[in-house]
Order: C-alpha cells, then structure tokens, then sequence
C-alpha cells in the first residue's frame, strides 16, 4: 500500500535467479554489471518500481479489450459531435476506434488515455469533450426522487433550499449525457422540473 520503505520480510529467498524454476542463480559478477549492485534487497527494489510485469498473451489482450470498453464508455458520456451537438454512441466511437491507430495501454487509468484518443479520433470523426453547466429547480414533491439522481450524474455547484421547499441548483454534467439527464429529470417529476444551460464549455487534455 505504499507504506513500506524497503523489502526485507517481503522477499521469499534473498536470491536473484535467472530462472527461477530451474533453481539457476546470477553470479554476482551478472548482478553487478546490470544492476551496480549485488544486493537482493536493492535490486527487488529496482525491479518492482522500473520493471514490467509478464502478462500472457490472452490476459494482456482481455486488460486491453476491458480498458477499450472504459475508454469508449467514458467518451461517449463525456463528449458530442461538433456538428450535430449530439452525444456519440458507444458503437459509433467502437467502430471509429477501428480507423485509427492506437495502442491502449493496460495499466494505464482509461480516463488518462482520453486525451490522446479524442485527439486521433477527431481525424475521423467530428469530436469535441464538453461539459455543460445547469440550473436546475426540483419542485418540493418531487426532491426526493430527484436529488440522488442528480447527485449521481453531475457536480454540484451550488445548493439553494427556496421557501416553497423547492430546490434550486447549479450543476455541471458531461455534456453526452445533458439529453438523458433532463429526460430522466422529467420523467421523475412528471415535467414539473425546470432546466436551464448556463454555459457549454469545451474540456482540452
């Protein structure tokens, strides 16, 4: 968990082995010519922080497949084509996904790989990353129901509780969900809740 400050007690043997199952150590001469040191502690260090972990072929391809599904999920919330301002579905980014070249990275976070890809996308596609700012009023009978959903799916900005009992706040939410979001919204409240967009502001990595 980070907390550790060194690796005695961790290792199993206090041995480096060039391979491990058929018992073969390094020489000592070995361990200092590539690691400028003999000592097993220094070098599990070294190998934890600055080493790459052996995925088999199936498992890197799954981790790969799994973070492409992140990757496309968070794209088609976060972001809408430039022309039609509409949000861009799942199977449309998985499709223009297929036309460029890229290399998704398995360990690293999707939301982190975004920026590039929305950057290679957009030589195919017309897209931008935008969020959209709100002000919402939920009338008293319907808060409720309503406030975890806004909760849910945007920031709150701010939070007013009016004399009626009604609620009024501003938000910001991903602008590929802004439909969704004030259909649901009326649905809940029967078209009882009022929206309004304060600003659409585009998200540069």
């Amino acid at each position: 968990m980070g907390k550790r400050k060194d690796f005695e007690g961790v290792l199993l043997y206090d041995i480096v082995f060039t391979d491990s199952r058929k018992g073969l150590k390094a020489s000592r001469e070995d361990l200092e010519r590539i690691f400028g040191t003999s000592d097993p502690y220094k070098i599990a260090e070294r190998i934890v922080m600055e080493g790459e972990v052996p995925l088999k072929t199936e498992q890197r391809r799954a981790m790969i497949e799994e973070k492409k599904k992140q990757i496309i999920a968070y794209i088609s919330r976060h972001c809408i084509d430039t022309r039609t301002k509409a949000p861009i579905p799942p199977l449309r980014v998985e499709r223009a996904l297929e036309e460029i070249d890229l290399r998704i990275d398995p360990f690293k976070p999707a939301e982190a790989q975004v920026p590039e890809v929305i950057k290679k996308l957009a030589e195919v596609i017309p897209i931008k990353q935008q969020s959209t700012q709100l002000r919402v009023r939920i009338p008293a009978a319907f808060v409720g129901k309503s406030y975890g959903v806004i909760k849910e799916n945007s920031e709150i900005l701010e939070e007013e509780w009016l004399s009626d009992g009604s609620c009024l706040l501003k938000v910001v939410i991903p602008a590929g969900i802004l439909s969704s979001f004030i259909e649901r919204l009326g649905g809940i409240t029967r078209g009882a809740a009022q929206v309004e967009v304060l600003e659409e502001r585009e998200i540069k990595g």
